[in-house]
């Protein structure tokens, strides 16, 4: 039951369904990122994806493997997705990288959400478009 839950909420991402997104967190969700920040609440964590979403238009979650014990499930596959759409001919600026995702399902909605991933190839591309 978790893992489903899991699973449309990745589907909501990969849509970037901002309305199926909140719709599947709890008012206390809370969001650790790659890089250990955390964000609490519902609300605040809204305010944040459409920033994401216009960093990287085709960002998307890709499931290898999925884990439940109970609420706990461990998603593990990949993160990919090309900084703020710019294409160039050695498609340098698209990033497709090994993660998992730690998810905490409470009353059928995603309390807790982790991220594991390596985001220097991403600063890096980010760096190399500052500019733009």
């Amino acid at each position: 039951m978790s893992k489903e839950i899991v699973k449309r909420y990745i589907e909501a991402i990969n849509n970037q369904d901002l309305e199926k997104i909140a719709g599947l967190m709890t008012n206390d969700h809370e969001f650790v990122d790659a890089e250990g920040g955390r964000y609490t609440g519902k609300e605040n964590i809204l305010e944040g994806w459409p920033a994401y979403f216009e960093m990287f238009p085709d960002y998307e979650i890709e499931i290898t493997d999925i884990l439940e014990e109970n609420a706990l499930v461990g998603v593990f596959g990949y993160a990919s997705g090309t900084y703020k759409n710019l294409q160039n001919e050695n498609n340098s600026n698209h990033w497709r990288l090994p993660a998992s995702w730690k998810a905490l399902v409470e009353d059928k909605k995603i309390k807790y959400w982790q991220v594991y991933c390596d985001y220097t190839p991403i600063h890096e591309i980010i760096r190399n478009n500052r500019d733009l």
